[in-house]
């Protein structure tokens, strides 16, 4: 595995998206854990395996609904996987879930309109929520651990990833995979990103004093 794959890796001993991943994941624990359970919890994009390292896989703890376009099968008894767009969420009703959880997913649903529709359903469906984004002025891309790859055109951007090993895949092996990798993320500022989530605290992730990613949340007391 390549150097910059490793940075970026959450299980590498060396990665920076490790750190900040368990940092992050503290502050939610923080917030969640003090609740009476047993939650009701709606995951947009997640994972099973967040759920088992936060210990979340007993029914008296928490029911929890994971929401992918694609959604593998269940491993626990107490969590639900289901094939959903997260732009577009019909099958839940306002407030049915305690909290609604989102990590690094709504940079991934489309351009901004997409956006703003996945912020409106987290919003309406969620007593509580937590959404979390890279920021777009981080001078690092995360996904492809390159200065400023957000500010290239997205040409430059097709050429890189056909030309250097940027993406988990490797090198894309044409310009239309490359054009496609390209325009799947499509990063947050922190006043637009604020903007999705009116009223909620925005919670900044710093390396070396900037900002690297922002979460909002909403829904908890003082």
């Amino acid at each position: 595995m390549g150097i910059l794959h490793r940075l970026r890796d959450p299980e590498s001993d060396i990665s920076l998206a490790r750190r900040m991943r368990q940092k992050r994941f503290a502050f939610f624990r923080g917030l969640v854990d003090p609740l009476p359970k047993p939650l009701k919890i709606l995951d947009v994009g997640g994972t099973q395996d967040f759920w088992e390292s936060m210990n979340y896989t007993q029914p008296e703890v928490a029911t929890i609904h994971i929401v992918n376009l694609q959604a593998p099968a269940s491993r626990h008894s107490n969590i639900t996987t289901l094939d959903g767009n997260a732009c577009d969420m019909p099958m839940f009703g306002d407030g049915e879930f305690d909290v609604v959880f989102s990590n690094s997913v709504i940079e991934h649903v489309g351009g901004l309109p997409e956006q703003e529709a996945m912020a409106r359903e987290i919003r309406r469906i969620g007593k509580r929520y937590f959404v979390q984004t890279p920021n777009l002025w981080f001078p690092i891309e995360p996904h492809f651990m390159f200065p400023y790859f957000q500010f290239l055109p997205l040409a430059g951007r097709a050429w890189l990833l056909m030309h250097l090993e940027l993406s988990w895949g490797g090198r894309s092996p044409d310009r239309e995979s490359a054009l496609a990798t390209a325009r799947g993320v499509q990063l947050l500022g922190g006043s637009r990103f604020r903007a999705m989530f009116p009223g909620a605290r925005i919670y900044r992730e710093r390396v070396l004093g900037l900002t690297k990613s922002f979460v909002a949340y909403s829904g908890w007391s003082d």
